[in-house]
């Protein structure tokens, strides 16, 4: 994941660096396109000059391994297209960035677009003042990465005339990018100013931030997307004052997302933004401010579940089901921007995973997304813009008279009991360990199905069986 990678520099033919990332992103089955000419030396030298913090990546194995993954062409001929219409506007591929500190002015976005991002909701511009806090960022980690990362950022801290005139130059320089503006008003003749001045700067689209979870002011951000009177009303103010598609921003700091989403259906709005951050608290004592806490915005991986069910509540809303929705959520690797496209949006928003990795995770994304319609014969990404929603049903209604047992590879299994422990003491004791073999076995007639086992397995070695009657 280094910039300038010193394990890649080394390598005489190949570029090692360029395949982990493959293999970090989803995307084993074409890393072995940056590996097939390195040779064996090529590897050691990389190894050698691999920088990690604590000890050099196993760049051999990981090569192995994939090595082992079917060939895979990389012929952009081969290739099906990932342009998608969203609110009438077409864009050459789903992946846009988030409104958000990863789009704050011009050499920004810039850059990002010549990386190949589709488009931009640039970060949120106001009329207020707007002073940040320092530090403003923390972060819950699983191992080096984030799990969670939680934020105190509010809105843009230009002039809104500068910002204005950065959203003028980029669709200039960048027509067949898509620029949206998202706004923030304070009352209803802000809300329209501001739309206006998006539509004047030739912006494809505005996006209304109802769900902004740390402004300073009461009757902002989040507080109008948690009010559906508000969300209809200031929608519709907008919505009869510029004739670009209007696309209201919800909050998921709410019990019920369909009653503001019904307020944007019913005020006339194109799409819905869904989700902003989550209100959330952490504790680090090096992300305080003057040694003092506060309630901020949690996103990240750790919040997708929690996105894909709001996104799942308003595309399965019978009243609102002709709307279109650009998710937002965890976002990091193409399958999980599937997650979404197949629960109805139309496009995803980008974040958190753009200020761990950077803009570069575009390749991965774009490259994921094709294989993978490739590997199914899709030809369109509008194919499976919500092609998961029926298989959905009420929990009452899931079969309760069947049951998969779990089986386990003994050639992937490395002894390491965790199975055993975890259906010992969290499931229901339906695993027995052998210490002097150190092999697992599975006892059918404890078993229920429950597969507590599977998810924990460190090395995959434990898979499903043929769904079967329960006895």
């Amino acid at each position: 994941m280094c910039e300038d990678a010193p394990c890649s520099k080394v390598c005489k033919k190949g570029d090692p660096a360029r395949a982990l990332r493959a293999m970090r992103f989803d995307n084993t089955r074409v890393a072995q396109h940056w590996l097939a000419d390195c040779s064996e030396e090529d590897l050691i030298n990389a190894e050698k000059a691999c920088i990690h913090y604590d000890r050099p990546v196993r760049i051999r194995e990981l090569a192995a391994l994939a090595m082992k993954e079917p060939a895979c062409s990389m012929d952009d001929a081969l290739m099906p297209s990932l342009a998608i219409d969203f609110c009438g506007i077409h864009c050459e591929n789903p992946f846009f960035l988030a409104s958000s500190a990863i789009c704050t002015n011009y050499e920004m976005v810039a850059r990002a677009f010549e990386m190949g991002w589709g488009g931009v909701f640039y970060k949120t511009i106001c009329k207020q003042d707007i002073r940040e806090v320092s530090p403003r960022f923390d972060a819950v980690k699983e191992g080096n990465a984030f799990a969670g990362f939680r934020n105190m950022e509010q809105l843009s801290e230009n002039p809104h005339e500068v910002d204005f005139d950065i959203l003028r130059r980029l669709k200039k320089n960048y027509p067949t990018k898509i620029v949206v503006a998202s706004v923030m008003g304070q009352f209803e003749e802000e809300w329209i100013e501001l739309a206006k001045m998006a539509e004047d700067a030739g912006c494809d689209a505005v996006e209304l931030n109802f769900s902004c979870p740390q402004m300073r002011l009461s009757g902002l951000g989040s507080d109008v997307g948690q009010d559906a009177e508000l969300v209809t009303f200031y929608t519709a103010y907008v919505k009869r004052n510029v004739s670009i598609p209007v696309i209201p921003k919800m909050t998921p700091n709410i019990t019920q997302i369909n009653q503001p989403a019904m307020g944007c259906y019913f005020a006339g709005a194109d799409a819905i933004s869904a989700i902003n951050t989550i209100k959330s608290v952490t504790m680090s004592a090096k992300a305080t401010v003057n040694d003092k806490f506060t309630v901020s915005g949690y996103s990240g991986k750790a919040i997708k579940p929690i996105a894909l069910r709001f996104i799942y509540e308003m595309a399965t809303n019978p009243i609102i089901k002709t709307m279109q929705y650009s998710g937002i959520g965890g976002i990091v690797t193409w399958r999980d921007a599937l997650e979404f496209i197949q629960l109805g949006c139309r496009n995803v928003q980008v974040c958190t995973a753009v200020m761990e990795y950077g803009y570069r995770i575009i390749d991965d994304l774009i490259l994921g997304m094709q294989t993978y319609m490739r590997d199914r014969g899709i030809e369109h990404l509008d194919q499976l813009v919500g092609e998961q929603l029926p298989n959905f049903v009420l929990p009452s209604d899931l079969d309760r008279e069947t049951m998969v047992y779990p089986k386990i590879d003994r050639e992937r299994c490395i002894g390491c009991g965790r199975c055993y422990l975890s259906c010992r003491d969290g499931g229901h004791q339906a695993i027995s360990f052998d210490p002097a073999s150190r092999q697992p076995r599975i006892i059918g007639t404890k078993c229920v199905g429950c597969h507590l086992c599977r998810l924990v397995c460190p090395t995959g070695a434990i898979d499903i069986t043929k769904r079967v009657g329960k006895k």
